[in-house]
């Protein structure tokens, strides 16, 4: 599923899933190695994500994967 990553007025990173129309704040994040990283969202979702390259600007769309 595609979603937003952006940065709240806190400096916090923030989910977006058009689809679902659900905005949640990570809580939690793993470095998954190679695969990227696995975000927990505030309401307990968790999304695999694809690394991404450092110094990208937010707010951008990528591709996740949603593990439970």
């Amino acid at each position: 599923m595609k979603v937003m990553l952006r940065e709240n007025k806190l400096g916090h990173l923030v989910v977006y899933v058009a689809k679902k129309d659900l905005e949640e704040e990570v809580v939690k994040q793993v470095d998954n190695g190679e695969n990227g990283f696995i975000y927990t969202l505030a309401n307990g979702w968790e999304l695999e994500v694809p690394a991404w390259q450092e110094g990208t600007r937010l707010p951008f769309t990528i591709e996740a994967k949603r593990l439970a």
